[in-house]
Order: structure tokens, then sequence, then C-alpha cells
């Protein structure tokens, strides 16, 4: 195989790459934003929900926006406005101007997940597929990996403000590299119509959506008649956009891909693997953050070993994809990621950064497998014409994977927590050898750190409970934690056994 193939390849997943980065990279960072705008924690947050709402619109429509401005114009005019977004959104002084602008930012890059995809996929022949979903799922992988650790590296040597601009030379990179190098052939502008009642029906549903998975936590799901209202909306608005899209001759997204099983059966597995990478980003460092001292940087490099190892394996799942069935590895990635969530009862109050990192290794281990895998399967029976729908449809279903798995794993860890923390509460009596062997201890260190005379009983007692309640609630987080983890494993358990039925079924 000549060397352009791998130039494309090269060339459009700098743009996905930097665009995928951008949907983690803020998160570290967001403490820094939002004492430098005068916002609230509460606020910052739509910093984040700005960018996934109009990201998560476009995602569905930029296969039919390839075919209306030509794929390679519509990826360059893409990578072009979100660099300028991404520089705006440095530069802004307030915090509405930095929502447009990253709303902006957003739609801009909605389109350059769905394109880089289709763009690889046609400039492979059939027999290499394999490695150019390789290089698919190198960017879909790593880019959230790296993200927290190079954000919180800018964020402490620099600013927030250089999360944005470190776009625009990437961008202009990128930019110029497709211009040069993606092929022009075949690529004709196709005249088509806006639909504007579909698009409007998509917007609504996926915008409302995306909103009340961002927010439904800190708003007590269906407990508020505002995060209710909004998955009504989704609802109704999903509902009638399918019955609107079906009848349609040229559909904005064209849903009848669906009528395809194995794409119906990779979009499915995709869901939960995006779910997969987007939680267990989330979920480790926020753990060593808030429990064990690490800061930004620290937290965020323990990612990194996880990362390593991705660039490995993922070269190696293409090569494999040539001798082992798809549906084989699948099953495979299925089970290493169940078991790397298993390991997580192995965390305790003592568990040092060699051991987390380790985790996260096997946490991620088997993600190359299922998006090198369900990249192959997904397109195995796609039309060339129909590469750019498909590759929208299943971004989307990647990116909704992860907005649920977050929201849904955020709120199963703070009921969790209050569940384990009654729970301690509830050991703590007076037969119990263990709470009265840390009443004794707390009360010996606490004798020895001050002068005798000077502490009333009343004092020392107030004192060593108050130091058992911080421990009982430090227990109670990391317990937390460790529930989250073996509720995923169970998961991606089920899902094992289920991508094995299916296996055999459809002989992937």
């Amino acid at each position: 195989m000549t060397a352009k193939p791998f130039a494309v390849s090269f060339a459009v997943s700098l743009a996905a790459f930097m665009e995928i980065l951008d949907t983690t990279i803020t998160n570290v960072a967001l403490t820094h934003i939002a004492g430098d705008l005068s916002a609230s924690m509460e606020e910052s947050t739509w910093i984040l929900t700005s960018y996934l709402v109009t990201n998560a619109i476009i995602l569905p429509v930029s296969g039919w926006c390839s075919e209306r401005f030509g794929r390679k114009r519509y990826f360059i005019g893409c990578i072009v406005g979100f660099t300028i977004a991404s520089f705006l959104c440095g530069i802004a002084t307030s915090l509405p101007a930095l929502l447009f602008f990253r709303s902006l930012q957003g739609i801009a890059g909605g389109g350059l997940q769905p394109s880089q995809q289709a763009i690889i996929k046609d400039s492979f022949p059939v027999e290499k597929l394999g490695s150019a979903f390789a290089v698919v799922g190198l960017v879909n992988v790593c880019a959230p990996v790296i993200g927290p650790a190079l954000g919180g590296c800018i964020t402490d040597a620099l600013s927030w403000r250089w999360i944005f601009f470190i776009n625009v030379p990437v961008g202009i990179l990128a930019a110029v590299l497709v211009k040069k190098l993606v092929p022009s052939e075949g690529d004709t502008p196709v005249k088509l119509s806006l639909d504007y009642m579909g698009f409007s029906f998509l917007a609504v549903g996926i915008g409302a959506l995306q909103v009340a998975l961002d927010t439904a936590e800190q708003h007590d799901w269906f407990a508020d008649a505002g995060i209710t209202a909004l998955f009504s909306i989704s609802f109704i608005s999903m509902t009638l956009t399918i019955l609107w899209l079906l009848r349609q001759e040229h559909p904005i997204v064209n849903l009848r891909l669906f009528a395809i099983p194995r794409f119906t059966i990779a979009c499915v597995m995709m869901f939960f693997t995006g779910m997969l990478v987007n939680v267990s980003v989330m979920l480790l460092p926020q753990l060593v953050q808030k429990y064990y001292g690490y800061d930004a940087t620290t937290a965020g490099m323990i990612l990194v070993p996880g990362g390593l190892v991705m660039l490995v394996l993922l070269p190696l799942t293409g090569k494999l994809l040539k001798k082992v069935k798809p549906g084989y590895l699948i099953v495979f990635g299925m089970f290493i990621s169940a078991v790397g969530m298993w390991v997580s009862r192995g965390i305790t109050l003592y568990s040092d950064s060699f051991y987390f990192a380790g985790m996260r290794i096997l946490q991620i281990l088997g993600t190359p497998f299922l998006f090198v895998s369900l990249l192959a399967v997904a397109f195995s029976r796609i039309p060339a014409a129909e590469s750019n729908h498909a590759s929208a449809l299943i971004s989307l279903m990647k990116n909704l994977g992860g907005s649920f798995g977050i929201s849904l794993m955020t709120s199963y860890l703070t009921h969790h927590q209050q569940i384990e923390q009654a729970y301690l509460v509830s050991q703590l009596t007076p037969d119990h050898v263990g709470y009265v062997l840390g009443l004794n201890q707390y009360a010996g260190v606490m004798q020895q750190a001050h002068v005798p005379s000077l502490l009333s009983a009343g004092a020392l007692t107030h004192g060593v409970l108050l130091q058992i309640y911080q421990a009982l609630q430090m227990q109670a987080g990391i317990l937390a934690f460790v529930d989250t983890f073996q509720l995923l494993a169970g998961l991606f358990l089920g899902l094992t056994v289920l991508a094995v039925l299916l296996s055999v079924k459809t002989h992937t």
C-alpha cells in the first residue's frame, strides 16, 4: 500500500482529534474560568453544556451537509470555523460571550468526527479497512484520555485561555493538510433543499435531551418540573423526527440505515462503548482529586499510561481483523472492560498512583477491540454513497452514550454515597469493636497533640467524633466510587453475553 491513505488519515484525524479533545480538556479548568469571569461553578458548567448541545445537534445532519456542500469543502469549513471559534473563546471577557463562542465551536466541530470517519473509510481498500478503523479508534479513544491531563498542565502552567488558543495552530495545519492531501474527485456538491421541518424536530429533540442529561443531577431528575418538561419535549420531538424523516425521499438524516441489522447492532454497542470511555475518564480523576489529594495535573497523568497502551493496541487490533472475526473481538473487548471495572474492588484508603494507573490500563484495555471491530461491523454493509450518513449516526450514538453515561453514573454515585454513609453510621455503636478502637485511637492522638489540662472532656469527645465522622465520609465516598465501577462491570458483563449471542446470530 502507498503512504497516501495514511497521509490522508493523519490530516483528517488531526482535526477530529482537536475537536474530541475539546470535549474533555475544559473539565479541569472550570474552577479557573469561573473565578476569572466572576461566575459561579454551576454557571461555569454551561461551558460544557453549550458545546455539547450544539455539537449533538449538528452531528446527525453532518452527512447531509457533506452531500450538500461537498465533503472536503464542508470538512475544511468546519476546521476553519472551529479554529476561529476557539480563538474567540480564548479572548472572551465574560461568561455570556464565552458560552456563545463555545456554541459556535460546537456547531463547527459537529461535522469533524463523521467526516473524518467517512474520508478514512473511503481512502482505504476493503482489505485494509482494519488499519483504517484503527486510526479512527486511535483518535476516539486517546483524545478524551489526553484531554484532562493536557488541560491541567496548560491551565497550571499558563492560563485557561491557552486550552483554546492551542487549537489555532493545530487548526491551521489541519486545514492546509486536508486541502493538499484529501482528493476532491467524485466529491461534487449535490443540490439538496434543506428540510426545515425535519431539522427543527431533530434540533429540538436532541438539544432538549442533551440539556436535560447535563443538568438532571443538579435538579434531582424527575423531581424537578423543568427536567421532566425537557425529557418530555425531547421524546415528543424525536418521535416526530422519526415519523417525518422516514417519509422523506432525501432525508436530512438517513434513518433507513437502521434497517441494516449489523449497522444497528454496531450503533447500540457503540453507545455503550462511548459510555465506557467517557465515564471512566470522568470517574477516576474525580476520585483521586476528591479523596486522595491529587491536583488536576497529577490526576490527569494517571490516565496517560492507559493512553500509551492504546497506541500499541489499536494498530494491533487493525491487523487482527484480517485474521479474527470482528464479533469475537467485540466479545473480548466487552469482557476485558468488565474485568477492568471489577478490579476496582481492591481500592483502599492507601491505594497509590501506581495502583490507579494499573487499574486505568485494565479499564481501557478492551476499548481498542471494541472501537475498531464495531466500526468494521457498522460499515460492512454500508454502500459508499451512504458513508457520510452512516458516520454521522454512529458518531451520534457514541456521543449520546457518553452523555447518558456521565449523567446516570453521576446520579448513581451521589445516591450510593448516601447509602454507604448510612450503612457506616449504623455500625457506630458501643458494642462494635472497630468503633470503640477508633474512639480510643483518636482520643490518644488528640491527647498527645494538646496540653491535657487545657482540653476538657467535652471538647475531647467532640473532637474525636468529628475525626471519626470525617473518616466515615471519606470511606463512604470511596465505597460509592467502587459501587459505581461495579455497576459498570455488571453492565459490560451483560453486554459480553449479548455480544456472544449476536456474534453467533449474525456470523460476524
